[in-house]
Parts: structure tokens; sequence; C-alpha cells
């Protein structure tokens, strides 16, 4: 890839009034795309906290102790996903904020190129609270699902966070591919 500059974004959650933060979460998400122009993502539908919500988010969770970026994403994808992976390299760095569980986190972000897919092994939570299901879009259609996701409060965030992300995975492809 010839632009292998990462990415470091800085975002302030406006959605909720920021009362104190009393945690930090690293997080390994990805950006997973295949050989045929697709890209993968999880829609959530959640009512909790957050409100009524449907959106579109990338894969991913929080990196577990004596676990590198690198592997939780490995471990990340095959759960929520089902999918075998190789990284393609490392996007960059987003710090956002969620003011409501006075949270921030530290969102490591991966181009991932699938090799396969298999059975997700998703949590209960995940199952029953975020009805979480596997999305395979292009690349304008995941912009749409985005922007579609900006109804909601926590759509907003996510979509704030992760929009600019995808839009330099696109870049580094098209890099890649030599467009």
């Amino acid at each position: 890839m010839t632009d292998n500059k990462e990415l470091t974004i800085e975002l302030r959650d406006t959605e909720w009034e920021f009362e104190y933060t009393d945690h930090d979460r690293l997080i390994a998400r990805a950006i997973v795309f295949d050989d045929d122009g697709y890209f993968y993502f999880v829609r959530a539908e959640r009512d909790d906290d957050f409100g009524k919500a449907v959106f579109i988010e990338t894969s991913g969770g929080g990196v577990e102790e004596n676990e590198t970026p690198e592997t939780a994403i490995i471990r990340e994808l095959r759960e929520e996903l089902g999918a075998e992976v190789d990284i393609v390299c490392k996007i960059g760095v987003v710090s956002d904020y969620y003011n409501l569980i006075h949270r921030h986190n530290l969102n490591n972000y991966f181009l991932c190129k699938a090799k396969s897919f298999g059975a997700n092994d998703l949590t209960e939570q995940e199952i029953t609270d975020f009805h979480l299901s596997t999305l395979k879009l292009r690349f304008d259609d995941a912009v749409e699902e985005y922007q579609n996701s900006r109804k909601s409060k926590i759509g907003r965030l996510i979509a704030a966070r992760e929009l600019p992300v995808l839009m330099r995975a696109k870049e580094l492809l098209n890099n890649r591919e030599g467009h």
C-alpha cells in the first residue's frame, strides 16, 4: 500500500451530557472486505438505556487481558461474523466517549480481508439484547446504512466514529488495487 498513514480521530459525545468518565475501554474493530467488493458489518437492534435503535456497526469488541488489539480482532471477527481473516493493515485509532455510561473508548481499527466464513459464536447478550446480525454490503450501501443509523442518538455516535474509517478503508483499498 502506498499511503499507510494511520488515522487518529478524537470525538466527543454530543448526544448526552458529559458528567464524568470513570473507565477506558480498549477496543479492536475491523473493516472486513472480500475479493468480490463486499464489506461485512453487524446490525444491532436494541432498546436499552441508549434508547430504541437499529444501526450498523463494524464488528469488534473489547481487548481482553493478555491480548493485543491484533489478536482481539481475529477472535472478535470469528465470534461475531464467523470469519477467518488476514489483517491487511491498521487503519488507525478513534477515541470517542459514551457519556451515558461514563466511558472513554479507544477503538483500534484494522482493515481485514476475509478468507472464509463459518458459524459465528455470539454471546447471549449479543443475541437477546442486541439482536446482532451480519450485513454483507457494497461500499455505497454501507454508507447509506450509516446515514440511516443517524435517526437515533447511539446511531449518530457510531456513524460519526465509523464513516471516516470506512472512507479511509476505501482509499486504502483503491490504492492497493492501483486505482
